[in-house]
């Protein structure tokens, strides 16, 4: 059996006292697409910065693209894309300015830049201080940003907030299953997770209620999550 993009094992994390993730076990393999569900608070976010590197587990083993975390972190972060609530772009500077910035860290050539701005349709924003953007048109820089370095890992939290339906369909090459990434995929709208998917995720209350391919579940089942 080849290794597979993401593996954990009964995977812990707390925050003082209250253990925000317990017992999380699965595996992705590579290409595949896994939709994380569950109501506010049962632990998805947290499950997104276990595999970003940003948080570490307490307990368990989690192996992300074939590096142990935390000990092999540094062979993972610039392998990984992440979109989140937070854009993660310095407001006084444009678009263009934080694009050059990321590739800088990330060692791409600026041309790359240019190609990002046209893809998420904002080359004529470009030099707009990010201060002054819509939360439409941040959410398409963030795309533009998480995806910079082609990562082979797309962790997605509510990737689509606030876009309206041409931009989503301008992202999908970059974030959708076009991306030919591996993909975790956090979102609240159930049957557009489980559509998307290959496998899925439920947690409540930081415990695992199921870990199942999209074919075994059912969305009547997902939604329970939230009751």
């Amino acid at each position: 059996m080849s290794e597979p993009a993401i593996a954990l094992e009964n995977v812990e994390r707390r925050y003082g006292e209250r253990v925000a993730l317990s017992a999380v076990s699965l595996r992705v393999p590579f290409g595949h697409t896994l939709a994380v569900l569950g109501a506010n608070g049962a632990g998805k976010t947290t499950l997104l910065r276990i595999l970003a590197t940003l948080l570490r587990p307490h307990a368990g083993s989690a192996h992300v693209l074939g590096a142990e975390l935390p000990k092999e972190s540094w062979r993972v972060r610039g392998r990984v894309g992440y979109l989140g609530h937070d854009p993660l772009l310095y407001r006084e500077l444009s678009g263009r300015e934080n694009l050059r910035y990321h590739a800088r860290l990330h060692r791409v050539g600026f041309d790359r830049v240019e190609e990002q701005l046209n893809a998420v349709g904002m080359e004529r924003r470009g030099d707009s201080p990010v201060r002054e953007l819509s939360r439409g048109m941040l959410q398409r820089l963030a795309a533009a940003r998480a995806t910079l370095h082609s990562p082979e890992l797309l962790l997605l939290d509510e990737p689509r907030a606030g876009l309206d339906p041409a931009a989503t369909e301008l992202l999908e090459p970059l974030i959708g299953r076009g991306s030919g990434c591996t993909r975790v995929l956090v979102t609240h709208d159930v049957e557009a997770g489980l559509r998307e998917a290959d496998a899925a995720l439920g947690l409540k209350g930081g415990r695992q209620a199921f870990a199942l391919p999209t074919a075994r579940l059912d969305a009547a089942e997902a939604r329970r999550l939230y009751s």
